[in-house]
């Protein structure tokens, strides 16, 4: 009785640890985007989300992850993050980034979406290559009336 009791604890024990709530490198090259099946080579625009039960899901350009967004429960959903466009392959919060919708900035999927950091770099940005600066609410508006 002693072994199935254990055998049982072992296996709740190995669910819990399997289930982490946290982002997964997302492997340049090789990952496929989850909305469009390309595969993930432009660290400056990808992105990832990770739902409340760990599961994750990655894509190749922003543009991917809003859309796929737009046909999604958002409860669910534990962890957003989108590449710094000045610091490829770096993962920051989609909520808390400030986007650049420009022409000579050219994404994987054609929207022109970048993401930044801080204000003052998607500023620096549109100085640059013109285009317009949106929020994450915005952003969201934007390509759901689109």
């Amino acid at each position: 009785m002693k072994k199935v009791q254990l055998t049982a604890l072992m296996a709740v024990l190995c669910l819990l640890v399997s289930c982490k709530v946290e982002p997964e490198q997302i492997n340049y090259g090789s990952d496929a985007c989850h909305f469009c099946k390309m595969t993930i080579v432009d660290q400056q625009h990808a992105a990832q989300y990770v739902t409340n039960k760990g599961k994750q899901f990655k894509y190749d350009a922003i543009e991917c992850m809003v859309n796929e967004l737009a046909e999604k429960k958002r409860d669910d959903i534990a962890i957003l993050l989108v590449a710094d466009y000045n610091s490829p392959g770096h993962m920051t919060s989609a909520i808390s980034s400030v986007y650049l919708i420009s022409p000579a900035i050219k994404s994987p999927m054609g929207a022109n979406l970048s993401g930044f950091v801080t204000e003052n770099d998607a500023l620096a940005a549109k100085g640059e290559n013109d285009g317009e600066i949106y929020s994450w609410v915005a952003l969201l508006k934007k390509f759901d009336a689109e």
